[in-house]
């Protein structure tokens, strides 16, 4: 809500529909239990109005991970429900699809993974070396070697192909208790990626391919951008 680029911009309206709640309304047709979790008590009362699970957690976080964190004891110390993941979607992602959050439903709820995470094949150049387009390089079975904002791998010839990092996450619960007291680390600072905290302290991310290619609403420009695309 106290966005300095867009203030505000989780009730902004699409399609008469406020965007957090668009978010909510896409993941519900995927999956049963959904909060959304917000320091704003303004936010509260929209969710409250379409009758949309709600937890107004503290306003000194500093990712989305954390908050998630808090929303998770909260929301299981009230429920008295037993769960073994979660899955993170941010409230300004609304073109979310719900074949993006079950395939990352799906590939947490297997037992080897621990942390999940989205990746798309990209060929751009341009956005190649733009350093708002997170890229990931993972290893053969799929897990993430490193994330950074710079290029990578560097390419000695031509033929750019490369794979862009979506930031939505899907824990199992014990592992998000657990990275919840870790401290940021050397690469995280540096890169601003909070991601890099949990490979740095050796949790592997398994990563996920999808055609879902994300796109977060952070300006006003950015919302006339994908109304204007069509797929909202």
């Amino acid at each position: 809500m106290a966005s300095t680029r867009f203030p505000g911009k989780p009730l902004v309206m699409i399609k008469d529909v406020p965007m957090i709640i668009r978010v909510y309304q896409e993941a519900s047709k995927v999956l049963k239990n959904i909060v959304i979790a917000s320091g704003d008590e303004e936010i509260g009362s929209i969710a409250h109005r379409y009758s949309a699970n709600f937890i107004l957690t503290r306003g000194d976080h500093i990712s989305g991970t954390s908050r998630c964190i808090e929303a998770m004891k909260v929301w299981s110390e009230a429920s008295g429900q037993s769960f073994q993941s979660i899955i993170n979607i941010q409230g300004d992602e609304p073109m979310v699809t719900p074949s993006s959050v079950s395939l990352l439903a799906a590939d947490i709820s297997l037992p080897e993974n621990r942390i999940s995470t989205l990746i798309r094949p990209e060929h751009d150049p341009i956005a190649f070396q733009n350093p708002n387009r997170v890229k990931v390089v993972i290893n053969q079975q799929g897990y993430a070697m490193y994330f950074s904002r710079s290029p990578i791998p560097f390419y000695r010839t031509a033929g750019i192909s490369w794979f862009s990092h979506i930031g939505m996450y899907a824990f199992k619960r014990v592992v998000l208790e657990e990275i919840g007291e870790m401290a940021p680390g050397m690469l995280e600072t540096a890169e601003s990626l909070e991601q890099l905290r949990w490979l740095e302290n050796g949790y592997p991310i398994h990563c996920c391919e999808t055609d879902y290619q994300g796109f977060g609403i952070d300006t006003p420009e950015d919302l006339d951008a994908a109304l204007k695309s069509g797929l909202l």
